[in-house]
């Protein structure tokens, strides 16, 4: 093992891990992920011990030395060079391994840097002999390296090698339309070994736990009716109807039967979902893992292996945005991997409808793809347009394979909680506010976009300062939004003295507040009756049958000022709710399918990588996700301070996510702004355009306003 020891996989900078260990670690996580998608795993042992094989080259040893200076021209991909040593293969061995090594890091093809096997074999004439270099010298260290993992080998010529590498060129060439499940083996693996390198061994025994989920079994109560439906219909998937506060997340969670992914819209109702379930799961062994832009804030507190494992394979319960899953739809990289992660699991969609349309499409075939990979798809929503519903059913295969579940109506009228006003301006309702701080009411205020929210704080703050008050949106430091979030759940909610909120959209979906009064402006039938259910939310014998007060501001007249809704819709809700009484949940249904007769599905074929049933990439291909996901808005972008930069640029990724703000790509896209080079290579805006009580402030992020001192 001497000199084996100074065969290196990673460099000084990265540990100096050595080649034996990394091989030996990818190969246990292979054979695990291997036989949970029920594939030969001595198959994937092989594949993990000869996937970095390559790495043994001398060339590739001279790179890890950090003072290593890259000539003009210079080209060496390890994962090629891998591919020399094949012909000690078996021939049933072959294809999969060949899959595990030839696209762990490249798209074979149109990869984003070119360097993709298909890519070089076609532009680079020399590429052969630039990896063969040295090959009778290192080929020696290499089959040692295999022969420590019990390998038996053979001396391979440079004839040899050339031969194998041009034959996995031919075998590229052919591929077939789909996706490969080795490379997923691979990829998991991989990723996961690097990231957790020298503690691989116990977390192996971590993976894959299905969760017991009997805790969610075991509570009844006539208070939450869906408790009281039993779960365990053959159907295989679910959509179920029902109000805020019916019991719909422990309904959804006890359809399951397997591992669980758990989608919802909004960060702040996946951190508290995530919280939920945590607790309720804490003393059943389960591995429940969170991921979202800032999901490392919170888990500060957390452990370090706690912090790496949410972006891995194998969790018990995850939660997540639909963001997390657009490889499936897109075929970006590491999509095989989510395939080998998610393949066959339990999925709930919760609150499907209050995504924005492109991110509805997103879903729809996310939905679409999840019934291709044999997963179960268990769909909650308290708000949904029959055209979306109809939808629903024809994707997941018609209503033979679905368990339908809605409320009857006399159940339904116990959830009626709501007396809705309508009001002509905010100006309007200074009595209404007046006298529900004299009562000492928790008022929540709600605004469709930050730049009026902000402003109606402003004017909230002037005109009662002593009032406790707190604005939450979307555009503030990561790290201030994680400690908002924590304020309005746990401090204002609980407050027994009037306090003002004044919020954007991030509280409509599953949080668990309960307010005694709402003033909000009127939004989508489906999202604002979402944001209804944070008004007089805890359900008790007493409260049934007694109602608190919502006032909806009548929509704007501009088109502008209604975004980011289009403007009929508000109007056509605006006119269907009542006026001076009772919302009914029973007439619920009714009022959103007249404001949405029909909806205007977006098509995302054209970028999409399943279409009617059938994949449409080619296996061991895998697109950029920078040009897809800038063309279809669905990401935001970051910035950071002017006066962060220099800390940002040398701090940890989480102190970075701590200072970064999540904007909207077009609010400083074309601004003329810095960015800096480092992390996710924010924007940076002028301190003068982020108040630590407001926020984001857009109309200062401009050039003129840096700071040239």
């Amino acid at each position: 093992m001497g000199k084996l020891n100074q065969i290196l996989a990673k460099g000084e900078v990265n540990g100096h891990l050595t080649l034996v260990q990394h091989l030996s670690e990818v190969a246990l996580l292979a054979e695990k992920v291997a036989q949970h998608l029920g594939l030969e795993s001595s198959i994937a042992r092989k594949g993990a011990i000869f996937h970095d094989i390559g790495k043994a080259s001398s060339i590739f040893q001279k790179t890890l030395n950090k003072n290593f200076q890259r000539p003009p021209g210079f080209l060496f991909r390890h994962e090629l060079a891998s591919l020399f040593f094949i012909s000690i293969l078996n021939d049933e061995e072959k294809s999969p391994v060949i899959d595990m090594i030839v696209a762990h890091h490249k798209s074979i093809y149109k990869d984003a840097g070119g360097k993709g096997l298909l890519d070089l074999d076609e532009n680079e004439p020399a590429v052969f002999e630039k990896h063969i270099s040295g090959f009778a010298v290192w080929s020696k260290d290499a089959r040692s390296i295999l022969e420590h993992f019990n390998i038996e080998t053979k001396p391979i010529s440079v004839d040899q090698a050339k031969e194998s590498f041009y034959e996995v060129v031919d075998y590229c060439q052919s591929r077939k339309y789909g996706y490969s499940q080795w490379k997923g083996v691979l990829i998991a693996a991989d990723h996961l070994a690097s990231a957790m390198s020298g503690y691989v061994r116990p977390l192996e025994a971590k993976l894959f736990v299905l969760p017991n989920l009997s805790y969610y079994h075991s509570r009844k109560s006539e208070l939450y009716p869906l408790s009281l439906i039993a779960t365990d219909d053959t159907r295989k998937h679910t959509l179920v109807t029902a109000p805020t506060g019916a019991g719909k997340t422990d309904f959804l969670l006890r359809r399951c039967t397997g591992r669980v992914f758990y989608t919802l819209p909004f960060q702040a109702s996946i951190n508290a979902m995530y919280e939920r379930i945590r607790a309720d799961l804490k003393n059943t062994g389960a591995d429940v893992r969170l991921l979202h832009a800032a999901s490392s804030i919170k888990l500060e507190n957390g452990t370090v292996e706690e912090k790496i494992l949410q972006r891995h394979i194998g969790a018990s319960v995850k939660v997540l945005t639909p963001h997390q899953m657009a490889s499936l739809v897109f075929g970006t990289k590491g999509y095989e991997a989510m395939i080998a992660d998610i393949r066959g699991c339990d999925i709930i969609l919760d609150e499907i409808h209050t995504y924005s349309e492109t991110t509805q499409a997103i879903v729809l075939k996310i939905v679409e793809i999840l019934c291709n990979i044999g997963c179960r798809v268990h769909i909650g929503t308290a708000t949904m347009p029959s055209v979306l519903y109809d939808r629903l059913i024809d994707i997941l295969g018609g209503t033979d394979t679905i368990y339908e579940v809605k409320l009857p109506d006399e159940v339904l009228d116990t959830f009626n909680r709501h007396m809705i006003h309508k009001a002509d301006s905010m100006e309007s309702l200074s009595d209404v506010i007046d006298e529900a701080i004299h009562q000492n009411q928790k008022i929540l205020l709600v605004c469709n976009q930050v730049k009026r929210a902000q402003s109606l704080f402003n004017d909230l703050s002037e005109r009662y300062p002593h009032v406790a008050k707190m604005l939450v949106h979307s555009r503030y430091k990561r790290g201030t939004r994680s400690q908002l979030e924590s304020d309005l759940r746990n401090i204002y909610n609980n407050s027994t003295e009037a306090c003002l909120v004044v919020s954007t959209q991030v509280v409509e979906v599953s949080l668990d507040i309960s307010f005694d009064l709402m003033v909000t402006e009127c939004a989508p039938i489906d999202a604002l009756i979402q944001r209804f259910g944070r008004i007089n939310r805890k359900r008790s014998n007493e409260s049934i049958g007694h109602y608190k007060s919502i006032y909806v501001l009548a929509p704007p007249t501009d088109k502008n000022d209604a975004l980011p809704y289009g403007l009929e819709v508000l109007q056509r809700t605006y006119e269907a709710l009542p006026d001076g009484n009772l919302m009914k949940e029973r007439d619920a249904q009714s009022m959103i399918d007249t404001v949405y007769p029909s909806i205007e599905f977006i098509d995302i074929d054209l970028n999409a990588v399943f279409k009617e049933g059938k994949w449409m990439i080619k296996e061991l291909w895998h697109n950029s996700k920078s040009a897809l996901l800038e063309t279809l808005d669905i990401d935001s972008v970051s910035c950071i301070e002017e006066s962060d930069k220099e800390v940002y640029e040398s701090a940890t990724y989480e102190e970075r996510s701590k200072m970064e703000i999540p904007v909207s790509f077009r609010s400083v896209a074309y601004r003329r702004l810095d960015k800096s080079t480092c992390g996710s290579k924010p924007f940076i805006i002028p301190s003068k355009a982020y108040d630590k009580e407001l926020g984001f402030l857009v109309e200062l992020a401009k050039p003129e306003f840096y700071n040239v001192s």
